[in-house]
């Protein structure tokens, strides 16, 4: 029996009860790699340096189009023409979205973490690139290897044309590389079974809110493609949706499109041989039944799917309108005064805080975060509506509201120059507006499955969507839609907190039910979809 996005979002949500009697033990005997391992695949080297984006983290994250030429579309900053992708850049993209960034003793063994956070450093999002004859690669279908920065082959040839009808969008079509962005269920699933559809938009949001801000920082056009015919895409890349399957494609720059000439063949059916990722890899049913009840059939469909089903076709989807609490509004420094860290020196220091200290930040800087994260994702599904100034004066996207299918909400334990309380944050008026008044460290911590980072935090800022809107807008493809735009949120929350060397951040996971009524009534009838939190961290 197949299975909606709402009942497995039902399903699988967390309460105190369900905690409490759903525990069980791991077999770190059958823990599964990390890594995907090609048998039968050669392998290409990728470039023996790196491109390390300078532009700084604070600014990289806060661009909402897709277009990451800022001051004029085809042209860089400083005038010049831009370069092309290349065997350098396609380098530089792998290793800042999902390279191993460091290295760490724990329990006399080294453990590597990778550039993006991921639940329970399981790494179970994988990237492939599909691209056209490259300075220094050839035109083919490649796996990035994150533990040798190398590319395993695993088509040879021009298949672009293949992610261009099945996505039918424009974007594709012109750019001349693409990357595609998987999860491997199994590798999530060891340790929280059916919950690992929301962990794959969760950690590939998380991943490709890195790989935009790189490509952006590098002047290249980036954005998140969400709506493709799913079988031909999984067929081009060689996997088994059962067991791996796609779930966005993000289109590299812009070229000249595609000619007559380019490919515009079928794909083969292949089977690459790869090593097994534990001694007994298990099948988890009700995840394969969700991805599958959101498929699209053709590039036609994908097509239509994007325009959604609402009457008005821009305007976003469930978020609820301001009501009349107190307005605070931020305090974000610009650009000139703000951080400078630049973005690769941020992605190698951004870790998972592990402990807080309760001394509080600036409120200035929880504004800044905010004010430059919270600007808009470059998706295909449309935004649109009124938008006013940024806090900081420079706008956002014009015209364009910076979410469209998640609310943000707050709850502060520890700003300096801001009562404490809990808030919901209007992105387009760069004001918060006060819910409730009072120190909430007790129930931060119960919200966050009773986990003290919770309430130690500064601040913990969830993402609430209305699910049953969503969905009635854009089918059972628009749960993944609303579980992506808020992790590619808190992917850049993550950038903007780690360009602050007093400040850490993480994600935690949260009672649904409980939290959708700690921020009631305002929150009627939304549910949560992603709770980062941010604070000082401990000695």
């Amino acid at each position: 029996m197949s299975t909606n996005a709402l009942e497995y979002h039902e399903r699988t949500k967390h309460s105190p009860k369900s905690v409490r009697s759903g525990g069980r033990g791991l077999n770190f005997e059958n823990k599964p790699t990390p890594y995907k391992e090609y048998v039968d695949r050669p392998s290409v080297a990728m470039a023996d340096r790196i491109r390390p984006p300078q532009q700084p983290a604070l600014s990289a994250i806060a661009e909402p189009t897709s277009d990451g030429r800022l001051e004029s579309a085809g042209a860089s900053r400083d005038g010049t023409e831009p370069t092309k992708p290349d065997l350098e850049a396609l380098t530089t993209l792998y290793y800042y979205a999902a390279g191993i960034t460091k290295t760490i003793e724990r329990g006399g063994r080294p453990i590597p973490f990778r550039a993006a956070a991921t639940t329970g450093a399981l790494y179970h999002v994988d990237l492939y690139a599909v691209c056209t004859d490259l300075e220094g690669l050839a035109a083919g279908v490649y796996h990035f290897d994150p533990r040798t920065l190398s590319l395993d082959v695993v088509r040879e040839g021009e298949y672009r044309d293949v992610l261009a009808r099945a996505t039918n969008h424009e974007g594709v079509a012109d750019a001349p590389l693409s990357i595609v962005a998987t999860s491997t269920w199994w590798r999530n699933a060891w340790k929280y079974g059916d919950r690992t559809f929301r962990h794959a938009f969760w950690d590939s949001g998380t991943t490709l809110a890195n790989l935009l801000s790189v490509a952006h920082a590098l002047e290249y056009r980036a954005e998140i493609v969400t709506g493709f015919a799913d079988e031909p895409v999984a067929d081009l890349i060689g996997v088994d949706p059962a067991r791996e399957a796609p779930l966005e494609i993000v289109p590299i720059d812009a070229g000249d499109g595609l000619s007559s000439s380019d490919g515009a063949h079928g794909v083969d059916p292949i089977d690459p041989e790869t090593a097994p990722l534990s001694p007994n890899e298990r099948e988890f049913p009700l995840i394969y039944d969700a991805w599958a009840a959101g498929t699209v059939a053709d590039g036609d469909d994908a097509k239509s799917w994007r325009s959604g089903r609402s009457a008005d076709e821009t305007a976003p989807v469930g978020t609820r309108e301001p009501g009349d609490g107190e307005r605070v509004p931020l305090e974000p420094v610009g650009h000139e005064t703000a951080s400078s860290r630049p973005l690769h020196r941020t992605i190698r220091r951004r870790g998972s805080c592990r402990e807080y200290d309760r001394e509080p930040i600036s409120f200035r800087k929880l504004s800044t975060v905010l004010d430059r994260a919270v600007r808009g994702v470059p998706m295909d599904v449309p935004r649109g509506g009124p938008l006013g100034d940024s806090a900081d004066g420079d706008g956002t996207d014009g015209g364009k509201p910076s979410l469209s299918f998640v609310d943000p909400y707050l709850i502060v334990n520890g700003v300096s120059g801001l009562e404490s309380g809990s808030y919901r944050y209007h992105p387009e008026a760069g004001e918060l507006e006060l819910l409730q008044e009072g120190e909430f460290r007790r129930e931060a911590s119960h919200l966050a499955l009773d986990q003290r980072l919770g309430g130690d935090a500064a601040a913990c800022i969830y993402f609430l969507a209305d699910l049953e809107a969503v969905i009635d807008a854009f089918g059972d493809r628009g749960y993944r839609v609303a579980q992506l735009e808020a992790a590619v949120t808190a992917g850049r929350l993550y950038l903007g907190t780690y360009a602050y060397l007093e400040l850490g951040g993480t994600g935690l996971t949260f009672y649904d039910d409980v939290v959708a009524d700690f921020f009631a009534p305002r929150s009627e009838g939304q549910t949560p979809m992603f709770l980062y939190t941010i604070g000082r961290p401990a000695p």
